[in-house]
């Protein structure tokens, strides 16, 4: 089998693309330079947030003023009216009464409210002054061990009252169903049966 060589015309197949090497080089000293740029001015945006340390709430958390109560929810309704409890800070819903405290006991809400993690160091007479405060709160004479013993006291007795009443109408409920037995029963059979003397001895 003979093999002809044909030229292709208009084709040329000896193209072969050469780089200008000295304009990458400028290309990408360029993009280095802008990345460098970028950088410090995200560096140099100003200097950090100053936020305060943690302070105790001044108010109660509410837990419970939707317990037990129903509610219709719509995938629709805004983030406050869905199911669980919604942060108005953090504009977010958290499922549990758990994980909501977690929430706002944790680092991204607390830097929501422009506080950080770290607590105040506090002084002796910050200690002490907080000792004068507590001390004045509570009444004199509130509470001694006499109260303590007193309290266990009573808390005994309505105990052994309980257990008390619950003898008792376990004994008024046995009472009632030998009395229907009784009752259904003809008192010829049963004193033929030997029913009659099978009383319970207990009291």
């Amino acid at each position: 089998m003979a093999h002809t060589n044909k030229e292709v015309v208009g084709v040329d197949n000896t193209f072969r693309r050469k780089f200008d090497r000295e304009e990458y080089l400028e290309r990408a000293r360029e993009r280095e330079r802008q990345e460098e740029e970028s950088r410090s001015k995200s560096k140099s945006k100003g200097p950090p947030v100053q936020r305060k340390p943690l302070k105790h709430r001044d108010y109660e958390v509410d837990l419970e003023s939707r317990l037990g109560k129903t509610q219709v929810v719509t995938p629709v309704a805004p983030l406050s009216q869905q199911a669980g409890y919604y942060c108005s800070v953090c504009e977010c819903v958290v499922k549990d009464s758990a994980n909501y405290l977690d929430h706002i006991n944790g680092k991204k809400h607390q830097r929501a409210l422009g506080m950080s993690m770290r607590v105040e160091r506090a002084s002796v007479d910050q200690v002490k002054q907080r000792f004068e405060v507590l001390k004045k709160r509570r009444v004199p004479g509130s509470f001694t061990e006499q109260d303590l013993d007193e309290r266990i006291l009573k808390q005994q007795q309505e105990e052994e009252e309980r257990k008390r009443q619950r003898r008792e109408k376990k004994k008024e409920k046995k009472r009632e169903k030998v009395a229907e037995e009784e009752t259904e029963m003809d008192p010829d059979v049963a004193e033929m049966m030997g029913f009659g003397g099978f009383r319970s001895s207990k009291k």
